[in-house]
């Protein structure tokens, strides 16, 4: 069996990945920023010709690039967040190569997600483990098609009838962490994620990026009310994927409130 675990920031995905993970000792945790069969958020895809120009222009830490790189038929996925280090321009040069945020058109960008669906082992084979997911099904891919592809509703839910045909008989569950009051959920994690001072690192970046967004430009939104709507809506096509697509497929936990015995 694997598991993706879904849910919007802050739900507490990481929690319940590792929860999963100690228990499961035979299933493969997969965060983000981690090499995915499935999901590519924090990492570069280049083709190989980019990939031998990442490597020349940073040759100082070629052999650290070369660990987090894997080939995938012509492109070479690099897991660049994975990568420690305080060369001016490296992670900003290689977030270049994300398909993310219209790096790529909306037919490339779907292509590629349905390719690697597609080609996803999900356990066959002798050797291979099941694996749980931490939000590689919906939280990247359905935030890209609202904010930057202006996908309708209807556009997204034809888009995972995709990826479920792609997926065919594999076998997978989604665990969703349901969160029920959201703006007191995204106060709590303001508060975790600040720096040594307490001055707040995530909230800015997130209202920023929503704010820049396509979607947000083109219906006049700004702010912190504006992005918890969204939110709200994200959450609620996110279960109606769940019930209208993978109806046989998913478990919704109350976000941060469900007991050990429930996992």
């Amino acid at each position: 069996m694997n598991y993706f675990v879904e849910g919007l920031q802050g739900s507490g995905k990481s929690t319940l990945v590792r929860k999963l993970s100690e228990k499961h000792r035979d299933h493969r945790p997969v965060y983000e920023g981690d090499y995915s069969p499935v999901e590519l958020a924090w990492c570069a895809c280049m083709s190989k010709e980019e990939y031998q120009g990442i490597l020349e222009k940073y040759q100082t830490i070629q052999q650290e690039i070369r660990e987090k790189s894997h080939e995938e038929g012509g492109r070479i996925v690099v897991c660049y967040t994975r990568i420690l280090t305080d060369i001016p321009g490296f992670h900003k040069d290689l977030e270049q190569y994300e398909i993310y945020n219209n790096r790529l058109s909306p037919e490339a960008f779907r292509n590629v997600i349905l390719e690697r669906f597609s080609n996803w082992n999900a356990g066959r084979g002798t050797g291979n483990i099941g694996n749980i997911f931490e939000c590689s099904l919906f939280q990247n891919i359905v935030e890209d098609m609202i904010l930057f592809q202006n996908a309708s509703d209807q556009e997204i839910m034809d888009f995972y009838t995709a990826i479920r045909d792609v997926l065919g008989d594999r076998e997978y569950q989604i665990l969703y962490l349901l969160t029920e009051d959201i703006p007191s959920n995204i106060n709590v994690i303001r508060k975790e994620r600040t720096d040594d001072q307490g001055k707040e690192m995530w909230f800015p970046l997130m209202l920023g990026f929503f704010n820049d967004s396509p979607f947000a430009k083109k219906h006049g939104l700004s702010g912190e009310e504006a992005m918890l709507s969204h939110f709200a809506h994200r959450q609620e096509l996110e279960l109606a994927i769940c019930k209208e697509i993978f109806p046989d497929r998913y478990t919704v936990l109350p976000s941060k409130k469900y007991r050990d015995a429930d996992v």
